[in-house]
């Protein structure tokens, strides 16, 4: 089921929500928590029974080890639960890859099975192996089925994340019926999720049908098509992925629980790293709690450190998908990474020293538009990157990738393909423009792309994220009136309904 559609929008969510807290109204706690478990699991195999099966057995499977665990920390009962869960993911996920890999360097000729991937097992089976590894660790106590089924389960976050923890979830389950609604928190929820909304509908979808014109007419594209292609895809998927999260947050504070923040406003960053501190920022966490720590973190020595890392990033882009094009993403990110990290400890720390031995001579106004400057040099150089970076996250695979950034950097210097444009015609704007009389003239078919385009990089490069958008709002009938409008506006778009990008991973 969908976040945006009409089933999610007029009747799951508001059966949910009328049981979820009629039950507590009555004193009824743990029928309300049953209650929403089953609705997470009616949510899940809506899509596909078999998926809620696997789903329910990887539940039963975690849930039994994280018992043994409790009473017997053993490595080895850790090792064989987390080998069962990769176990799994592998199966789903890499089983094909790695035929195909066998088959490429050996010239043998097995047969792909062409397994169905199960929506969101990247995410769930990570949330359970953080689980079964903070249990080993005598950080989870006393945890019960139904509490775990939900942690699980819960669907706002289930299919694209977060990736949460044991210590920002189970309390607030057990804690369910202890507090009553709290209508501004409700508020909030409801502007959370109508400003993922539609971030979703009216932006990533609009950014989506432009990109997938590029990647399925390459031979047709000019130059400046190509890079017009390779930033909608930067603004499609950040549009899509934190609009999916806004929604899960907006959901759970209507249900009166909290789900981390996931994004921060990332192409805001001015280096890498601060970078990953914004984008994804539960599966950061994950990798490096479970993985770059684990390994020795910084404290081997900066060779190791550098080492670490590049494991890190290799395995993100290999959790991403299951093939080469993604372990290159992870690559590039992680090459830039570590570059990053060692101009930071090696250059701009030796530069912080040698500041403070002397005042810096420019004056205060100077030193503030210098700042700036270099900022926003910082920030556009990281966007580009990141966005040529995301061409293979996208890319069937490198060569496809490959040759759009050939047509970018070699390509003809021709018009823009009204092709293209037409991709950005919203019936709603070009009424508008056909008012103004703007429909006739000769750039007139450009119009919605440029407006549409300089609105994208400006709310993801310049302005507040939506989190940010719902702490200065102030719950006034203009505030309302316009979130009813935007409500309206993106339910009305369901039409041309798409899934979440995030679902594939």
């Amino acid at each position: 089921m969908l976040f945006n559609s009409y089933i999610f929008v007029f009747l799951f969510f508001p059966l949910c929500l009328s049981g979820y807290y009629g039950l507590l109204h009555v004193k009824k706690a743990q029928a309300a928590k049953i209650f929403l478990t089953i609705m997470s699991l009616w949510f899940y195999g809506y899509f596909n029974l078999s998926y809620l099966l696997i789903m329910v057995g990887s539940i039963v499977f975690n849930y039994i080890f994280h018992l043994l665990l409790s009473k017997n920390p053993d490595k080895k009962l850790l090792l064989l639960a987390v080998a069962g869960d990769l176990g799994i993911l592998f199966y789903f996920k890499y089983f094909d890859f790695f035929l195909s890999a066998i088959n490429g360097v050996f010239q043998s000729s097995f047969a792909l099975l062409g397994i169905l991937l199960p929506l969101g097992i990247s995410f769930f089976t990570f949330q359970q192996i953080s689980f079964m590894a903070d249990t080993y660790r005598g950080e989870v106590k006393d945890c019960k089925l139904l509490d775990y089924a939900l942690f699980v389960s819960f669907f706002p976050q289930l299919i694209a994340g977060p990736i949460v923890n044991h210590d920002e979830m189970l309390w607030q389950f057990r804690k369910v019926g202890q507090e009553r609604v709290r209508w501004e928190r409700m508020a909030e929820g409801f502007g959370l999720f109508v400003l993922g909304l539609a971030k979703k509908v009216l932006l990533a979808d609009t950014f989506g049908a432009g990109t997938d014109y590029g990647y399925d007419h390459i031979a047709l594209l000019g130059r400046i098509d190509a890079v017009l292609v390779i930033v909608f895809y930067a603004l499609q998927l950040y549009f899509d992925f934190s609009g999916y999260c806004d929604m899960a947050r907006g959901i759970g504070k209507m249900l009166g629980i909290e789900i981390p923040v996931n994004f921060d406003s990332p192409y805001q960053a001015v280096n890498i790293v601060d970078f990953w501190k914004r984008w994804h920022i539960t599966l950061n966490r994950f990798f490096t709690k479970y993985v770059y720590i684990p390994l020795g973190g910084n404290r081997k020595g900066s060779g190791r450190m550098y080492l670490n890392l590049m494991i890190v990033f290799l395995l993100s882009g290999l959790w991403h998908g299951a093939g080469w094009n993604y372990i290159l993403w992870g690559a590039m990110h992680g090459v830039l990474y570590v570059v990053t990290k060692f101009w930071q400890r090696q250059i701009c720390g030796g530069k912080k020293q040698q500041d403070r031995l002397g005042e810096d001579e420019r004056s205060p106004l100077g030193r503030r538009v210098s700042g700036k400057i270099m900022t926003l040099v910082s920030q556009l150089m990281l966007f580009a990157y990141v966005s040529i970076a995301w061409v293979y996250f996208r890319a069937q695979d490198i060569a496809t990738a490959n040759s759009l950034l050939a047509v970018a950097f070699r390509g003809k210097m021709q018009k823009i393909s009204l092709d293209l444009a037409e991709c950005f015609r919203m019936d709603e704007f070009w009424y508008v423009i056909k008012i103004l009389h703007l429909d006739n003239g000769p750039y007139s078919r450009y119009i919605l792309m440029a407006v549409m385009l300089a609105a994208g990089l400006y709310l993801a490069m310049a302005g507040p994220n939506a989190a940010k958008r719902m702490e200065r709002i102030k719950y006034r009938t203009a505030s309302a009136v316009a979130l009813a409008v935007l409500m309206v506006w993106s339910i009305l778009t369901f039409s041309g309904v798409s899934t979440f990008l995030y679902f594939n991973f």
